[in-house]
């Protein structure tokens, strides 16, 4: 369906509903926001024409809710809609009911969606069309039998992929034949949990390839074109962290072979719109097509600032039925550009999601860097939705440029509150095999697994922070004091008097004295004493000098401590007797605790029965991911605090160990 598009409401949240909004915005196009329970005061329906609050949190009974979404169209005479990424973006049934209810689907034809939204579908029309595919399983026989029969034709190392998956979601790398059984019940729990459909292939794994996606145009004229290509290698738990564009293993007679298959990929099943075509290059130069995702792309950025193109005002225009003003030959590709992902999870505890309220959110400026977000300080982040939270992206005339410029541009950037991947990006994107753009999909496994990726909590940044506690605390006794003049700022009529401090980061404690004098502060502690100096203060951005460095922070201060950020960590030092956030599932005396807020899919313990170090004791599902809660010590099971489908809360007990004797 084509016509004049007026009004577009904007099917999704976070970052991309407020990214789609501001080019329909720019279009002269009234902008419609829906929104759960839980996001009532988000950012995406602050900046929308209209909002229509359409159910509770859970994504279930809101953002997936076909019936909801369009009455909430109906109501508000939208006259199209834009799906985004994720939720319903690739669901041929909500395609298929914007039409019937006479609204512009912003996405392809529901039955190029229904083709490609099927793994094992995909896969057969692409072999038939002549597009070089993986080796693999792709049969309608899901029984364990099937599967693992094909498996031993196959050979290990081999993926376990659920045909109706994305996001890394219902995936499984399997080593060998002993990993199947279970391997294959986890990805179709989490495969029907969050797409519906538990059916499963299987492929080949290919060692150490480089993930490489063509960007496809299609107009319904006929016309389709590629954008060129994305490099999104760098991953974990197949969700991509870092992508570019372009590939820096992609020439220009690679790029035309690619381009070539991408754009028969999509004629092949009459595509239009935007789409993004997934391949696997192996070491050898070979490329394996691997799903195509009939969507606008996280990642779609890089190749907005490389082209000069704007994805989603083409897709606004292809959808109103207006042929593509471009042709293959106009398509130029300018410079470099690196995306990185933010996301609100933990790398020190195996990046498991974190939840909890934003402190204080802090995106960067400058020149050639775009920040892609839908948050904001005092927003609360759900366990209900996916843990990205920001995309920052930079641009250069060459990669490195854009590298470096991306690496500024990450330093000058705070989110306080859950723990994020900030410091784990810079480690990244300062390593020696992604800086030489050799960085494969096994990168952070090879690069970071095991090891440390930031540098442990210095004595300057404590004495910097504990300087910013003393000024908290003096400006919070100021203000209560009525009218004192400021020239009595930090004087004492008994001379310089030391106030003191306890600071704990991590596992690790500072005892610090803080004493006033000309000019700025001495900070002693530890068998160490340094002279800080503050410089400009701007907000939650200040300057500092410190002994004979100059150091740019980001900052927040109140009753529980300081967090403190500066261009390479990210630390907060809790203050007093503040105790460390949750982390480790087991604690000492075999209490089993929920390692996040989430739900509960699966028990696999009874009070009374006997386990060891390794056993799953539950499955926890967050921000769309399942993790496996297993017990740390050989013991019996006194006691099951929890249920099956019900949810809980971060260090909520799950399960009491008896703990064996040593």
């Amino acid at each position: 369906m084509t016509g004049t598009i007026d009004s577009l409401l904007v099917a999704n949240r976070g970052e991309i509903a407020c990214r789609i909004m501001r080019t329909a915005s720019a279009m002269g196009i009234r902008t419609i926001a829906v929104h759960s329970e839980a996001d009532a005061a988000a950012p995406h329906v602050a900046i929308a024409d209209e909002a229509v609050p359409i159910g509770p949190a859970p994504v279930a009974e809101s953002y997936m809710d076909i019936g909801r979404i369009i009455e909430a169209a109906r109501a508000t005479g939208a006259a199209a809609v834009h799906p985004g990424y994720g939720f319903l973006s690739e669901n041929a049934a909500f395609a298929e009911a914007c039409a019937t209810a006479g609204l512009i689907f912003i996405g392809p034809p529901a039955d190029a969606i229904a083709l490609m939204g099927n793994k094992a579908e995909a896969k057969r029309l692409m072999i038939s069309a002549g597009v070089p595919c993986v080796p693999g399983y792709e049969g309608e026989d899901q029984s364990d039998g099937a599967l693992t029969e094909a498996a031993e034709k196959i050979g290990f190392p081999l993926m376990v992929k659920a045909t109706a998956g994305g996001g890394g979601r219902g995936m499984r790398l399997v080593a060998d034949a002993a990993s199947l059984p279970e391997a294959l019940n986890l990805a179709r729990s989490e495969a029907e949990n969050a797409f519906g459909s538990g059916d499963l292939i299987l492929e080949r794994a290919i060692v150490r390839p480089r993930h490489v996606e063509i960007q496809v145009f299609a107009d319904s004229h006929g016309n389709v074109i590629h954008l060129g290509e994305r490099d999104c290698s760098v991953q974990r738990r197949h969700q991509k962290v870092i992508e570019e564009a372009p590939s820096p293993a992609v020439g220009a007679a690679l790029r035309a072979k690619m381009g070539a298959a991408a754009v028969e990929a999509a004629r092949t099943i009459g595509y239009v719109g935007a789409g993004t075509v997934e391949f696997l290059l192996d070491p050898a130069g070979e490329f394996y097509f691997l799903e195509m995702n009939t969507r606008l792309q996280v990642e779609h950025p890089v190749t907005e600032m490389v082209t000069g193109l704007d994805l989603v005002a083409l897709q606004i225009a292809v959808a109103r039925g207006e042929p593509l003003d471009i042709t293959q030959a106009d398509v130029k590709l300018d410079g470099h550009a690196i995306e990185v992902r933010l996301y609100a999870e933990d790398p020190d505890i195996g990046f498991l999601p974190s939840t909890g309220d934003i402190v204080l959110w802090q995106p960067p400026e400058g020149p050639d860097v775009r920040v892609d977000a839908g948050i904001a300080s005092g927003q609360a982040v759900s366990p209900h939705y996916d843990p990205m939270l920001a995309k920052i992206i930079a641009r250069g005339d060459t990669r490195d440029e854009a590298r470096r410029r991306l690496i500024g541009a990450l330093g000058r950037t705070a989110l306080f509150g859950p723990a994020t991947n900030r410091d784990f990006l810079l480690a990244a994107l300062l390593n020696d095999k992604l800086a030489a753009g050799e960085a494969t999909t096994a990168f952070i496994e090879e690069a970071f697994g095991g090891r440390e990726y930031a540098p442990a909590p210095s004595f300057d940044n404590a004495a910097i922070a504990a300087v910013l506690r003393y000024l908290w605390a003096r400006d919070r006794s100021m203000a209560r004091a009525g009218r004192i003049s400021g020239a009595l700022l930090d004087w004492s009529s008994r001379g310089p008097i030391p106030s003191h401090f306890r600071l704990a980061a991590g596992e690790t404690d500072f005892a610090l004295a803080v004493t006033a004098e000309e000019g700025g502060y001495r900070v002693s502690g530890a068998g160490h004493s340094v002279f800080v100096r503050p410089g400009r203060m701007e907000g939650n951005r200040a300057r500092f000098a410190i002994g004979l460095r100059t150091v740019d922070v980001i900052h927040h201060a109140d009753a529980a401590g300081v967090w403190l950020a500066t261009r390479d960590r990210t630390t907060e030092f809790r203050a007093g007797d503040a105790g460390p956030g949750g982390g480790d599932d087991t604690v000492a005396g075999g209490a089993v605790l929920a390692p996040m807020h989430g739900r509960i899919v699966e028990l696999f313990v009874a009070a009374g029965d006997e386990v060891v170090p390794g056993d799953r004791l539950a499955v926890l599902e967050a921000m769309k991911m399942q993790h496996q809660i297993v017990a740390r010590l050989a013991g019996k099971v006194t006691a099951v605090h929890a249920a099956a489908g019900t949810q809980v809360g971060a260090d909520d007990l799950l399960v009491e160990i008896e703990v064996a004797d040593a």
